[in-house]
């Protein structure tokens, strides 16, 4: 991402509704598949990979030991100013990191930056520990495909079919594959529509619109309500993948 991005995200991570929805979301993914008893979080070792500016590092902590990692230094350099210690800087097409290193592997809106994302989760796969856990999401849709992307650096956007063949090629058995984000689906779909009829900007910027501090709170009480529902049973659309895949 440019540097504008950078900072905004850093701005925006630790409040914004679109955030903290989707930080919730891991969380509470988290909770359902691990102890937090301190015996368990003090062995368990989980990776950060695309941890952008931190704030999901920042609360994965509770969970165990946790290595941020990001092939961007200006992404890393944010992170330190959260506190992160465990900073790496790393290409998740090749991994610096042994076979069989963690626990659990977060990759949030990240796949998607890389020309290679078939190559990124064979590397997900060679360094989990044996029944470790892949925790990903991925914009959903290509039709979608807007001023948004072009400014956050992505080189694709993902149909479900898709993201299950990949997560299978690389070996990985999907424990859940769901839609998320379904509610203002239609809201996203016009707006990303309308931003397609307009002229080509020359510094493009993510959509993330500011909104009043009421209904960013009722925005992301929406997000949990969904969130609980694609935990329990999935959700049919919605501009955001998530998959659960652990390794046998």
């Amino acid at each position: 991402m440019n540097t504008a991005e950078y900072e905004r995200m850093y701005r925006l991570e630790d409040s914004y509704w679109w955030f903290v929805g989707r930080h919730r979301l891991i969380e509470a993914l988290l909770r359902d598949r691990y102890s937090m008893a301190p015996d368990q979080t003090a062995s368990r070792v989980i990776l950060d990979i695309g941890c952008g500016t931190g704030a999901m590092s920042s609360r994965l902590t509770k969970w165990g030991k946790v290595v941020s990692a990001d092939f961007s230094p200006l992404a890393l350099q944010f992170s330190r100013r959260r506190g992160l210690s465990h900073l790496v800087g790393a290409d998740a097409m090749k991994l610096p990191f042994a076979s069989n290193s963690f626990d659990a592997l977060v990759a949030m809106d990240m796949l998607e930056h890389l020309p290679d994302d078939k190559a990124a989760l064979a590397e997900f796969a060679r360094v989990l520990k044996p029944g470790g856990r892949v925790f990903a999401t991925v914009p959903a849709y290509p039709h979608l495909w807007s001023e948004h992307d072009v400014a956050l650096m992505h080189f694709r956007r993902y149909i479900r079919t898709e993201m299950q063949e990949r997560f299978l090629e690389s070996g990985l058995k999907i424990e859940k594959l769901t839609h998320t984000m379904m509610t203002l689906y239609p809201l996203v779909s016009v707006q990303r529509k309308l931003s397609a009829r307009k002229p080509a900007s020359e510094h493009p910027q993510a959509a993330m619109p500011m909104v009043p501090t009421p209904v960013n709170s009722l925005l992301t009480g929406l997000l949990s309500v969904e969130n609980t529902l694609a935990r329990k049973s999935g959700l049919p659309f919605g501009s955001t993948l998530l998959c659960v895949a652990s390794k046998t």
